[in-house]
């Protein structure tokens, strides 16, 4: 599956970003002709309370028209952590909402502009960097 991607949301993300996605999806085929959306999970199998290891991340895009042509943009990035004690959850820990065109996390609630793009600059840089190292599992699933 060959994506093109609409470049122009509020929130810019690396080109690396968009060849790790079509890489990842180069030989998945859409089950069906009325998909309109793709959800990718990376997970390391390994992570736990106890091991520690790589959050979980979740993207989700979905299919617009620009310019004519049928393009994908983003829904959202989302990291998950375990949070809380005695009974730590899985819980959302950094939200990059393309929609909202905000960023949130666990420790600093909604930020600002300046804060966001410093956040997600850091945040897809390592997310980049661990998919590269092959640290997750991939699943996608269409919608």
């Amino acid at each position: 599956m060959k994506l093109i991607f609409n470049k122009k949301q509020f929130f810019t993300v690396p080109e690396k970003l968009y060849q790790l996605l079509s890489d990842e999806l180069a030989d998945v085929s859409v089950p069906e002709a009325n998909t309109e959306g793709i959800i990718l999970n990376f997970r390391d199998p390994d992570y736990s309370i106890a091991a520690g290891g790589f959050h979980s991340v979740e993207l989700r895009i979905i299919k617009c028209m620009v310019d004519g042509e049928v393009n994908y943009q983003f829904v959202y990035i989302t990291d998950f952590s375990f949070q809380g004690s005695p009974y730590p959850e899985l819980t959302v820990d950094i939200d990059v909402c393309f929609i909202a065109e905000q960023v949130y996390t666990v420790y600093g609630g909604w930020l600002d502009k300046t804060s966001s793009e410093e956040l997600k600059e850091l945040f897809l840089t390592n997310f980049i960097s661990y998919v590269e190292m092959k640290v997750f599992e991939v699943e996608v699933t269409f919608y």
